[in-house]
């Protein structure tokens, strides 16, 4: 189909008029949008620029009273003659990213920043106001008033947490956009949800199972020997360890290690055998899970991201079945937890939201596209399909959460993706 340029208010550009002008015009749009502040632009060498923005937002969406803040918001402007891409951001965002959506459909994309995140922090933290339907009501404020600039079709993507918050906003917000493509995107179902435990013990080979497990057993019981090492590399590193002390962080990461291992796609041949030495065993372990993780400074960072998975979104545990006489550090009683909450505060985990969610997606989670990798542990919280909704799920074989992507799905996958996008956008797509 031929798209259609609007100027709302204005005279109708004609779009060679439109291409001449296009960085000015927007320019000239922005200034005057309410909420909106330009703190930087960026010329890309074309007709594309970015702006680096500031979207005043009420900390508490249902009392304007209780003050509000600036949440950072990247726009790379094609044209108003494009669909527009709103890329959910889960934690911080300091640089404009273009997603694969983006490029695939030439789009506008505004990625946002989410609250408690970055730069997009009220004056007084209150975590009362940091959950999701506060933090989606951030993104339809935005969708709201860009919709008067970008009246064409609107898709909403994110990766991981991002992920997850898109399936989030179209549940509250479900005609915001015409359509979600969520990658690697967990939707728990508890505070410590036993799906993971269940991945852990059956995905990859058993040989490469026990020799994960051989490896962690290998550690603990070497603890003496490593904790002097990661002692000297938490200096170098400038890392302190006040939250954990460093043999809780080091247990942690040890028990935290295969969620990594099959996250991120490391490789079974690259396991430190029987024969290795310590400092190789000690390398190896840094480089898939490590305990910088656990360190005071990346408490700090996470620390709206815990909140959130303790409070309402649920998270995961390490099972300590097999390790309890191993550990020394950490309580051998329970399972530990991986969400570790701002300044150790009592949080309530309340499951409705993410009951209400699992239901609403199997009844009515139409034009969404969820992308999975196969060996990703977070595949464990995937979506489940459903025969009743419009919808794709792929789940790659051989894919984790940072390789599962539209760029890596098979020809026929992919011919399937853009034939439904064709479909629900009413659009012609072109790509390789």
């Amino acid at each position: 189909m031929r798209w259609v340029i609007l100027s709302i208010g204005f005279i109708i550009f004609n779009l060679g008029q439109l291409i001449s002008q296009n960085a000015t015009y927007i320019t000239d749009k922005l200034y005057v949008l309410p909420d909106v502040i330009i703190d930087n632009i960026k010329s890309n060498g074309n007709e594309s620029v970015t702006y680096d923005l500031r979207v005043k937002q009420l900390v508490n969406h249902s009392n304007p009273g209780e003050g509000h803040f600036y949440q950072r918001v990247f726009l790379n402007h094609v044209g108003i003659d494009k669909p527009t891409v709103i890329v959910t951001e889960g934690y911080s965002c300091n640089a404009y990213r273009p997603a694969e959506v983006s490029k695939l459909l030439d789009a506008n994309q505004i990625s946002v920043e989410h609250r408690y995140f970055g730069e997009s922090l009220p004056s007084l933290k209150n975590y009362d106001y940091l959950n999701l339907k506060q933090a989606t009501t951030d993104l339809h404020h935005i969708t709201t008033l860009f919709k008067t600039i970008y009246p064409q079709k609107w898709i909403s993507t994110g990766i991981s947490k991002g992920g997850a918050t898109t399936i989030f906003y179209r549940y509250f917000y479900p005609d915001d956009v015409d359509v979600s493509i969520p990658y690697v995107a967990p939707i728990n179902k508890e505070f410590e949800d036993k799906r993971i435990y269940q991945f852990l013990d059956t995905v990859g080979s058993d040989e490469c199972r026990e020799k994960i497990y051989d490896y962690q057993v290998r550690m603990l019981e070497s603890t003496d020997k490593v904790l002097p090492l990661l002692s000297f590399y938490a200096i170098g590193a400038n890392l302190t360890y006040n939250y954990l002390t460093i043999g809780e962080a080091y247990e942690m990461a040890v028990l935290e290690y295969p969620f990594s291992f099959f996250q991120w796609g490391s490789d079974c041949d690259d396991i430190p055998g029987i024969n290795s030495s310590i400092e190789e065993m000690v390398k190896y372990l840094l480089e898939v899970s490590g305990i910088d993780f656990f360190s005071d400074k990346m408490m700090i960072k996470y620390a709206s991201h815990y909140y959130q998975s303790a409070e309402e979104m649920g998270y995961y545990g390490y099972d300590i079945n097999n390790f309890s006489n191993y550990l020394t550090y950490l309580p051998t009683d329970t399972n530990p937890h991986a969400a570790f909450v701002p300044d150790k505060m009592e949080v309530s985990f309340n499951g409705e939201l993410l009951n209400d969610i699992h239901e609403w997606i199997n009844r009515s989670g139409n034009q969404f596209i969820y992308i999975y990798g196969a060996k990703d542990t977070w595949s464990a919280s995937a979506i489940s399909p459903s025969e009743h909704t419009d919808a794709l799920i792929f789940m790659m074989e051989g894919e984790n959460h940072a390789s599962a992507r539209i760029r890596n799905l098979s020809l026929n996958d992919k011919k399937l993706l853009v034939t439904n996008l064709e479909r629900w956008l009413d659009i012609e797509i072109i790509y390789d």
